[in-house]
C-alpha cells in the first residue's frame, strides 16, 4: 500500500488489526522515504527563504521593502497549489523543489517592481513633486506601468519554457511535470498579484515613512 506524499500515518490499520505477540506493524518503501524527505525539508524549505531574505535585504538595504518583497512567495504559492490542485498532483519530491524554485522567481519578480518604484520615487523627489499623496499614487502607477512589459516577458519566457515539459511522455515525464507545474501556476498568479498588491503595499508604508511627514508640515 502506497500512501499520499506526506500524508499522516495508516493509523486505521494499527487500530483495526491486532498483531500477535512479538510483532509489530512498519510501513517502508515511497512512505518511508517521503518521511525522511519531510524532515529534510523542515531545514532547507525555512533556511531557502532566509538566504533569499538575506540577499535582498543586502541589496536594498531596508528592512521593510524586504519584507514587501517577500510577499511575492505567498502571492505565487496561490497559483502553484491551485495548478497542482487541478491537476490533481500529491506532494512529492519534485513538486517541492518546483515551489522552491518559485519561491525565488517571485522573489526575483517582486524585487523588479520594487525597482522601478523606488527609482520613479528618487526622481520625483529630485524634482520636488513628491510632497503629497496624489503625487505619490501618481509616481507608483507610472512606476507599476514602465513595470509591465519586463514582468510580461520574463513571465511569459518562464511559462513557455516550461509548458512543452507538461506535454513530454516517456521515462523521467512525471516527476518533470510535477516539478514544473508549480512553476507554471506560480508564476502566472506573481505577475498579477505583484503587480497590484506590491504598489498599494508600497504607497502605504512610503506614505508612513515619509510623505506623511512632509505633508503635515507643508
Amino acid at each position: 500500500m502506497m500512501a499520499d506524499c506526506f500524508a499522516n500515518p495508516p493509523y486505521v490499520v494499527r487500530d483495526q488489526i491486532e498483531l500477535p505477540p512479538g510483532y509489530t506493524l512498519a510501513w517502508s518503501g515511497q512512505y518511508e522515504f517521503m518521511e525522511r524527505v519531510k524532515e529534510r525539508l523542515k531545514i532547507f524549505v525555512p533556511l531557502t527563504l532566509a538566504i533569499i531574505f538575506l540577499l535582498y535585504y543586502f541589496t536594498f538595504r531596508s528592512v521593510a521593502e524586504t519584507l514587501i518583497l517577500m510577499l511575492g512567495v505567498p502571492l505565487s504559492l496561490v497559483g502553484g497549489l491551485w495548478f497542482l490542485a487541478l491537476l490533481n498532483y500529491n506532494m512529492s519530491i519534485a513538486v517541492w523543489v518546483g515551489l522552491i524554485a518559485l519561491a525565488g522567481v517571485a522573489a526575483e519578480t517582486s524585487a523588479m517592481m520594487l525597482s522601478y518604484l523606488d527609482e520613479a520615487c528618487k526622481r520625483r523627489k529630485a524634482l520636488g513633486q513628491l510632497k503629497s499623496l496624489p503625487d505619490l499614487l501618481e509616481t507608483v502607477q507610472q512606476g507599476a506601468l514602465e513595470r509591465i512589459r519586463p514582468m510580461a516577458m520574463a513571465g511569459l519566457a518562464n511559462i513557455l519554457g516550461l509548458i512543452p515539459v507538461m506535454w513530454a511522455t516517456g521515462v523521467g515525464a512525471d516527476v518533470m511535470k510535477r516539478l514544473a507545474a508549480p512553476m507554471i501556476g506560480g508564476v502566472g498568479s506573481a505577475m498579477l498579484l505583484t503587480l497590484f498588491v506590491i504598489p498599494a503595499i508600497y504607497v502605504i508604508w512610503r506614505w508612513h515613512k515619509e510623505i506623511k511627514f512632509l505633508a503635515d508640515n507643508t
